[in-house]
């Protein structure tokens, strides 16, 4: 990988980095080489985790995901140079997906994918990615993943009550758990995406109740 740009903060050693709104979500501030992570109910969270990686030169692999759109992957600051995307991985997913564990510092598994994986295999595949320092991102739950984030209180800003305007930002609630230095819940409130199209801190008001949406 290439040394991360002045621009670009820098994790702590071990872990990939990730935007200062996502940081708090994570037990070290970033993505921990090494692990499984289950992010469910966004996938623009996922991208989000990917945009400061990529941009420090880590390489991402997306696969499973035929209806992504790269504008909205750069918008939310993906590095498309440091991107590869597996649409479709057939009927070769485990040889696919243990080419690309070895081959790519982030892997993310569309909902598709992981969908009928055993946790025999999944195990398998743990190992290597512990072997290899990778992270595997599956936006579908992942057996005996190490970190689980998921997304609730989603509204999107910006349309007024007559339904004039635009879309603006969406607000939401992000939680995270796992095992071991993760095994307290942590929460984080987000706009995904903020005003300038990337992720950025929420601030929710004390017993407001936001409205669920689908996306």
């Amino acid at each position: 990988m290439t040394t991360p740009s002045p621009e670009t903060p820098e994790a702590p050693s071990g872990t990939f980095p990730v935007s200062p709104a996502l940081a708090g979500l994570l037990p070290e501030g970033g993505l921990r080489r090494g692990t499984t992570v289950a992010a469910t109910g966004s996938a623009a969270l996922v991208l989000a985790l990917l945009a400061e990686a990529t941009q420090a030169g880590s390489w991402a692999a997306i696969i499973g995901m035929p209806d992504l759109g790269v504008a909205a992957a750069a918008e939310l600051g993906v590095k498309l140079d440091q991107l590869a995307l597996i649409p479709d991985p057939g009927a070769e997913l485990t040889a696919v997906l243990s080419t690309l564990i070895d081959g790519f510092d982030l892997v993310v598994l569309g909902p598709v994918a992981p969908r009928g994986v055993q946790p025999q295999l999944a195990r398998r595949l743990a190992g290597r990615v512990r072997n290899r320092g990778a992270v595997l991102l599956s936006t579908s739950p992942w057996p005996g993943a190490d970190l689980e984030l998921s997304v609730s209180q989603r509204r999107w800003h910006g349309i007024s009550a007559d339904g004039s305007g635009y879309l603006q930002s969406r607000e939401l609630v992000a939680t995270s758990r796992g095992r071991g230095a993760a095994a307290r819940p942590r929460t984080a409130a987000l706009l995904l995406p903020g005003p300038t199209g990337t992720v950025a801190r929420g601030e929710p008001r004390p017993g407001r109740r936001l409205t669920e949406v689908a996306g």
